[in-house]
């Protein structure tokens, strides 16, 4: 049985080839993605039983995304059929001063007519270790945020460890909305997975000023330490993203652990390939970091680096191995030819 159970929406993903702009393109490149898929994918690459459970169209498209994820190992016995479509994103890639774009086309889809009678989460969680949801879920319908929450309550009574990135989609529904809904998934969370800014819209915890030169440690490590007292978590970890461009980037994160203890890893720059999911593999990497009882400086600096890898790779998926995660943890930066 899997270690681990992720849960959300897998769409199909079209892009314009290269940075041609969504009025320029003649074609698209169809993948698939999804914040929980995305995350399901990076812990079977690195070697780790995983399942992604969603509700996917009663038809071939709907198959198309089972054969994706199962092409990487990913476990699909638990994705249910049904009436609905298959959401749909558009990439537009930035570049330079230009900001990349996304598009949503997924009102009606499959996972989101999802009822409860759809999981049977006994038997998804027996032998589950670690679930996985983002606040990209609930977000989708009011039936899926009584799920999640549901979910949340079985997985942390049979003493899962439950993992929550914030993750707030401000074109899915407001501030207001999402902070309600993820007061109460939160409540039964372990580690939650944030940024500098999803803590202050939702919760209204001000994240100090950014400055990556002058990083306010005391300033973070307060707004950790107010998110770890009110939802009682046990970990965590803030992503840190500096945008100097679309096409480059510096990726660090910091993370406050169980004893109060706080840390920093060390910063990457990043020239950027592809900018999504990036966020996915770093939860990816506190996850496995977690299952191997990794301690805390390790898995945060194994996190950064999965993260910071995933931005040199084309689609949402982040097809690096463990080794070579470790490898860049590890320090060799130097992208030199492997003989």
């Amino acid at each position: 049985m899997p270690k681990v159970v992720t849960f959300g929406e897998i769409m199909l993903r079209l892009a314009p080839e290269g940075y041609l702009r969504f009025l320029q393109a003649e074609r698209f490149c169809a993948t698939y993605s999804g914040a929980e898929a995305n995350v399901a994918v990076s812990l079977a690459n690195f070697g780790i039983d995983t399942a992604f459970v969603t509700r996917l169209a009663e038809n071939e498209i709907g198959q198309c995304a089972v054969n994706y994820l199962r092409r990487f190992g990913v476990g699909t016995q638990f994705i249910v059929r049904g009436s609905g479509r298959t959401g749909l994103y558009f990439l537009e890639k930035g570049a330079g001063t230009r900001a990349s774009k996304v598009i949503y086309d997924r009102a009606g889809s499959a996972v989101s007519l999802s009822s409860s009678k759809d999981y049977d989460w006994d038997s998804i969680f027996d032998g589950c270790q670690v679930f996985m949801l983002s606040g990209i879920t609930p977000a989708l319908s009011g039936s899926l945020s009584e799920i999640c929450l549901q979910a949340c309550e079985i997985a942390q009574k049979k003493g899962i460890t439950v993992v929550f990135d914030l993750n707030y989609r401000k074109k899915l529904w407001t501030a207001e909305e999402a902070g309600r809904t993820m007061e109460k998934i939160c409540r039964h969370v372990d580690i939650c997975i944030t940024n500098e800014e999803d803590a202050s819209l939702l919760f209204g915890i001000k994240m100090p000023q950014k400055d990556f030169e002058n990083l306010n440690l005391d300033g973070y490590r307060d707004v950790a330490g107010q998110l770890a007292a009110r939802f009682g978590f046990k970990k965590v970890c803030i992503t840190l993203r500096e945008s100097k461009s679309a096409s480059v980037n510096g990726w660090a994160g910091l993370m406050l652990d169980s004893d109060g203890d706080f840390y920093i890893s060390k910063k990457y720059e990043i020239n950027i390939v592809d900018r999504v999911g990036a966020g996915d593999a770093f939860t990816a990497g506190i996850i496995y970091g977690e299952l191997n009882k990794m301690p805390a400086q390790k898995q945060l600096d194994f996190a950064v680096a999965a993260g910071c890898l995933k931005h040199t790779i084309e689609g949402d998926f982040n097809m690096v191995s463990a080794d070579e995660v470790m490898a860049l943890a590890g320090g060799e930066v130097g992208g030199r030819v492997q003989r």
